[in-house]
């Protein structure tokens, strides 16, 4: 709910402001360039920041006659106005050492005055000089709210400037300029208010006035400029303006206004006769003035500049950016979600996840079926609804993107009426530490709903990858039979190029559960590790087999179980050695072995054991590693028995346990894994790494099992390991 009030109340100040940020903001950027053209006149005298008034008041008293007042501006150029010696009345800039007249002020052009008056006004004088100052206030939220986005999406203040994934360029450079000039943009804004309130009298100021007790003044000792002790006290550097007395009259006085305070000095005794500090109204005024305009410093002016372009470009990139947002929300659907077969829910903070989301849509209305298309907030019950697809994005520390954060409470309300089977999709990036946490907490969470069958294990897209997304796209056709080219379209990949392999070696089939290993040669010398898949394709169709390898002996070795009219097992069953296939490596780096890690659980049942046989084979470093897998009997495990015994006696592996369900104790996988749970919870306090491989109803035992033992024993759930990388699952 919070990052959505950020959002909209950051959009809502935009659209209600940008015609006038448009304005101050091309005029704010020619103005900037004022003060620059200014420092680059030749008024300004080395070593002006090191003169004291001690030295420069007695040369100009002797170079000019009579003097009314010296100014210096914010270019500390020296003005003086007074008499000179042929007696002609001089306005002019001096060189404060000499008294050299070095120019004549110029009055500001004719161009720079329209603009000006433009930025300040509108040309509508008071009412303008309004709509102005409420124009710096809404800037002033927008930075706010535009801050408080990016500290969510950077998932929090310490992260403030670290790495951002590149959506799109409109996005990428909208967080990226706004971190870059946030501070002067701020500036910006927040002097231009104040500037507003003092301007209408909404800041109280005091009028500086002198009290001088005449009748104390006096007129001895008399000194010399030079032995004016508050002259030798105050630089130049520190006077806006220095008022000459009119006579010679000791009633007459020097008027010193500084930076911070106004003084009057006795002209013949140099005594300070009244000291006035100003305000602190009238000195914030005065640097708002300084920092709105950049009058001080030629590259705080040009920092301004910059900005102010940058308001320019934030006001074209966050138009960009909602109107992707809202270009990518659902469109109307073509059926309704009562009739619908297939339910796509997406959840999307900036609404990129809705292009993958509507492309699945649309090949599934292209194969005729019945469709439906929605945000995960408007979950219900889907009467007819035989598959679920869920899409989402993570966002914040973790949390859900806001179109998604309505759907825990909503599954609970409305349980489905007849079994669903489901897939989840989570898009992110490793960038982040939390990496498609929301996308792991949903899976759970449907998983844990006894109408909900899952179909294909959770996948996750690292920064968009077609590789990734097309690994998902394979997957689920697998299983429902329905071809989805997705990937082609959507991400623009070639075709599959196949390679052919060579079978070397394949087992026989009398295994109570028509389990077997086949172990194939590349032709080809590709980069391939275990847990990578081996695609084939049986009728030379559009119809995909995907199976997971175990590099063992430099060989491909897949465990196959023999499913009764089995396309992919019966095809793989009925080869022979010598024979060639065409087939490709998938790569599935998500599931490989960790290189670094303290020690390593894997945990398997049936032909699941497949991968882990090659990363064991692997372990060269040897690094602790434990196996725990369920089979139905001792038989179905002796196909891989002497491997694992001779694996444990080379310390490739450290440990084993094995479950049959069908003989002896009866036990299951999460029976062996519940009597560790203690060791469980510390390996993943001590960032191990759990890696679950088999089928989906085993994986639903283990991770409600690693939920409890998580919640009781770290306080986490197990989402929070799966999205820091320490759960890795490869199910099906």
């Amino acid at each position: 709910m919070t990052i959505s009030v950020w959002r909209y109340s950051h959009l809502a100040l935009a659209v209600s402001s940008f015609l006038l940020l448009l304005l101050v903001s091309v005029t704010g950027v020619i103005l900037a360039f004022e003060p620059v053209a200014q420092k680059i006149q030749p008024y300004r005298t080395d070593g002006f920041s090191k003169l004291t008034l001690a030295q420069t008041l007695p040369v100009l008293k002797k170079k000019y006659s009579e003097i009314s007042e010296l100014s210096i501006d914010a270019n500390q150029f020296v003005q003086i106005k007074g008499i000179d010696a042929d007696g002609k009345n001089r306005t002019a800039y001096i060189d404060p050492q000499t008294g050299k007249i070095l120019g004549n002020p110029s009055p500001q052009s004719e161009f720079f005055q329209w603009v000006t008056a433009l930025h300040r006004s509108l040309f509508l004088h008071e009412a303008g000089r309004f709509f102005i100052g409420l124009t710096a206030f809404l800037l002033l939220l927008i930075t706010v709210s535009g801050t408080m986005l990016i500290i969510q999406r950077q998932r929090g203040l310490k992260r403030f400037f670290a790495r951002i994934v590149r959506d799109n360029f409109a996005q990428y450079y909208h967080v990226v300029l706004g971190r870059l000039s946030l501070i002067p943009i701020f500036v910006i804004a927040l002097s231009g208010t104040y500037l507003s309130l003092a301007r209408f009298g909404l800041v109280a100021t005091e009028k500086v006035t002198p009290k001088i007790d005449f009748d104390a003044i006096q007129s001895k000792p008399q000194r010399k400029l030079t032995d004016f002790a508050v002259f030798q006290n105050t630089r130049l550097a520190e006077v806006q303006t220095i008022e000459f007395p009119f006579s010679e009259d000791v009633e007459d006085y020097y008027t010193l206004k500084l930076r911070d305070r106004e003084l009057t000095v006795n002209q013949i005794t140099g005594d300070i006769l009244s000291e006035n500090r100003y305000p602190t109204a009238v000195l914030l005024t005065n640097l708002s003035l300084d920092l709105h305009t950049g009058r001080t410093s030629a590259i705080w002016a040009v920092i301004l500049a910059v900005a102010s372009a940058n308001i320019l470009f934030f006001i074209y990139s966050g138009f960009a950016i909602s109107w992707k947002r809202l270009a990518n929300r659902v469109r109307k659907n073509t059926y309704s979600a009562d009739e619908s077969r297939f339910i796509i829910l997406v959840g999307s903070e900036n609404g990129s996840t809705f292009r993958y989301a509507q492309l699945i849509h649309q090949q599934l209305l292209k194969l005729g079926e019945k469709s439906y298309l929605t945000e995960l907030n408007n979950y219900t019950v889907f009467p007819k609804a035989e598959f679920l697809i869920a899409i989402t994005a993570t966002y914040g520390l973790g949390d859900a993107p806001t179109n998604a954060k309505k759907f825990a409470t909503l599954v609970d309300q409305h349980p489905q009426l007849q079994p669903v089977r489901y897939s989840v999709v989570g898009f992110g990036s490793h960038s982040y530490p939390d990496f498609c946490q929301f996308a792991f907490e949903l899976n759970q969470l449907l998983a844990r709903q006894s109408w909900a069958v899952p179909l294909v294990d959770i996948h996750t897209v690292n920064d968009k990858s077609p590789d990734d997304f097309g690994l998902w796209a394979e997957a689920w056709s697998q299983q429902t039979n329905l071809p989805l080219p997705v990937s082609t379209e959507l991400l623009k990949a070639p075709a599959f190029q196949l390679e052919p392999m060579t079978v070397v070696s394949i087992t026989q089939t009398a295994r109570p559960d028509g389990t077997f290993l086949i172990r194939l040669k590349s032709h080809r010398n590709q980069s391939v590790t275990s847990g990578d898949l081996l695609a084939i394709y049986p009728a030379n169709d559009h119809r995909e087999r995907l199976y997971s390898i175990g590099i063992v002996e430099q060989e491909l070795q897949l465990s196959v179980r023999l499913h009764p009219k089995g396309i992919g097992s019966g095809f793989l069953h009925r080869l022979s050695p010598g024979e060639t296939i065409q087939a490709r490596i998938v790569n599935n780096d998500h599931f490989h072995f960790p290189k670094t890690a303290p020690v390593v659980v894997m945990i398997a049942n049936g032909t699941g054991i497949a991968p882990f046989l090659g990363m064991i084979n692997q372990n060269t470093r040897k690094m602790p590693c434990h196996l725990y897998s369920g089979f139905r009997e001792s038989a179905s495990f002796d196909l891989y028995r002497a491997f694992l015994e001779e694996s444990h006696s080379t310390q490739k592996l450290t440990n084993l346990h094995v479950a049959y369900s069908r003989e002896g104790e009866k036990q299951y996988v999460s029976h062996l894994l519940a009597h560790d749970a203690d060791f469980l919870a510390n390996v993943l306090n001590t960032r191990g790494v759990i890696m679950i491989c088999g089928s989906l109803s085993m994986q639903k035992d283990v991770v409600a099992l690693l939920e409890t033992i998580c919640q009781a024993k770290l306080g986490k759930s197990v989402s929070f390991y799966q999205s820091h990388g320490q759960v890795l699952m490869d199910c099906y």
